[in-house]
């Protein structure tokens, strides 16, 4: 039998969290959402750990198989593993077990930032806690001395590529919030005009152009989703468009103006345009560079800002935004980048083997988002609890001096606060009891995403559709390494199939991927 398309609602608005949990209903009709604690119709609910498609987990530290590639990965007080429970309907309402004290801390809002005009003596340099939290790669001279003598305007670009951001955003991101916090003002440039050309840096081919109806739907998710980090009211922080002054640029006048001060041979030197050369670069990305120089010029005459931060692929772009206010307007602005990221086994920050992680509820669930981070690399725990919280520093390193086992209270608190942050606190606790459920018996199961098909099915395509195996050849592997369990019994035959006489004494069936 086939499985249906994946739906992206279900039951009563649950949105799909594949491949983290799921119910498995024996019908195709959706059913209200029943109170809290109680359990739905037949189904399967899932609970996997650092999971993802195309990954075999192993309690033991190791290297484990990762698609065609080789990935490590650290053991945990757990193992990894994925549960998935059937159940059918009961008139009984189960109680919820108290869960382990992890020693959550609560985050406090992402934009409580002070409002003062000249900073205190006393107060600690918004540089130097960039700096003990690991954000900053490069700087340009002076400005650790103006950000601690004066509230200072700065300002971080997005282009409207997509109309979410991902977890590779959040550097910049939360290095706005920190500045915030530490008395500055923030600007957030929304690319309206830049995203109709397309930032080449980081990028081996040219990006696909996007419609002015795409951009504008791009800008309102991305706008959204940058008030829950930052506080936009007046006075504390302020978000523009470039299109503002882009888009009606004349382009002879432009280029009068401001072509003859940008040098050929110095833009051929930069970072974003030299990796492009071999493969080709169209005129119109190479133009992008002077657009963003322009947008440095005007947000110092418009705004008075005097500081860009981004990534430090930017560097390039940064410094000629940097000459150009310095030419035009005699005035020295500032800049800091960051390290791009990786993690610890030298992934992309925020790409998981089923994807980008996106900051959008609709594109992924806050429980995934809480098990993303969760399950991050043992060495990276620390790293990330500086980068990604508002923790203070003593807790961090407290926590950074776990080890072994207890390192899984660590990641608590990291997964914890990061949803919280991005999606509030009643979802983080609502992510933290469905964890908490799923691996430790506590908790509730009904904040563990769903996801229905009909029955009887075949084990293969039901791993694949729920996402727990990438593929049909992936579910086959995992199924021939043992890694995949019915009611702790591992599934030895590919083509079992799945029926409602499998279930046990609770009305429930145990499925599971990865070795424990």
């Amino acid at each position: 039998m086939s499985l249906p398309p994946l739906p992206s609602k279900l039951l009563g608005g649950l949105t799909l969290a594949v491949p983290l949990m799921f119910i498995l209903s024996t019908t195709t009709r959706a059913f209200p959402q029943p109170p809290l604690g109680r359990t739905l119709a037949k189904g399967v609910k899932s609970a996997c750990g650092p999971i993802y498609p195309g990954v075999s987990m192993s309690r033991r530290r190791g290297t484990q198989p990762l698609g065609n590639k080789r990935a490590k990965f650290s053991g945990s007080s757990r193992g990894w593993h994925m549960d998935t429970r059937l159940w059918a309907p009961t008139t009984t309402q189960p109680t919820s077990r108290r869960g382990l004290n992890l020693g959550l801390r609560s985050f406090s809002s992402a934009a409580e930032a002070p409002v003062t005009e000249n900073l205190s003596a006393s107060a600690k340099n918004a540089y130097d806690v960039l700096m003990e939290r690991g954000f900053i790669k490069e700087s340009t001279q002076g400005v650790k001395e103006l950000l601690g003598k004066e509230r200072v305007k700065f300002y971080v670009g997005f282009d409207p590529t997509a109309d979410s951001l991902h977890v590779g955003s959040l550097v910049p991101i939360m290095a706005m919030a920190q500045l915030q916090r530490n008395g500055h003002e923030p600007i957030a440039l929304l690319g309206g005009g830049t995203g109709m050309i397309g930032d080449p840096s980081g990028k081996e081919e040219a990006r696909q152009m996007m419609t002015l109806e795409t951009i504008e739907k791009n800008k309102e998710g991305i706008r959204k989703q940058l008030e829950r980090f930052i506080d936009l009211g007046e006075g504390k922080g302020m978000m523009v468009d470039n299109a503002e002054w882009l888009l009606g640029l004349n382009y002879i006048d432009f280029l009068r103006d401001f072509g003859s001060l940008f040098s050929v041979n110095v833009m051929l030197t930069k970072a974003s345009v030299k990796t492009r050369l071999e493969r080709g670069m169209s005129f119109l990305e190479f133009n992008y560079q002077l657009l963003q120089a322009y947008d440095y010029l005007e947000l110092y005459r418009r705004h008075k800002c005097t500081l860009q931060i981004g990534g430090d692929d930017q560097w390039g772009n940064i410094v000629g935004g940097i000459d150009l206010v310095r030419r035009l307007e005699q005035k020295e602005v500032g800049a800091i980048t960051f390290p791009l990221l990786t993690t610890a086994s030298g992934a992309k920050m925020g790409k998981t083997a089923s994807g980008a992680v996106w900051l959008s509820p609709d594109k992924y669930s806050p429980y995934d988002y809480y098990q993303y981070w969760v399950n991050v690399d043992d060495r990276d725990v620390e790293r990330f609890l500086k980068l990604f919280t508002f923790l203070p520093m003593e807790r961090i390193e407290e926590l950074g001096n776990l080890k072994g086992a207890d390192i899984r209270k660590a990641k608590a608190v990291l997964a914890y606060e990061a949803t919280g942050i991005l999606h509030g606190k009643e979802e983080a606790e609502k992510a933290k009891k469905g964890a908490e459920a799923a691996f430790g018996g506590a908790g509730d199961v009904s904040a563990i995403p769903k996801f229905e098909t009909e029955f009887p099915t075949q084990i293969v395509p039901l791993l694949v559709a729920t996402g727990l195996c990438s593929s049909k050849a992936d579910a086959r592997r995992s199924i021939a390494g043992g890694g995949i369990r019915i009611n702790g019994e591992k599934v030895t035959d590919p083509d079992l199939e799945l029926e409602t006489s499998m279930l046990d004494d609770d009305n429930a069936l145990i499925l599971q991927k990865g070795k424990k």
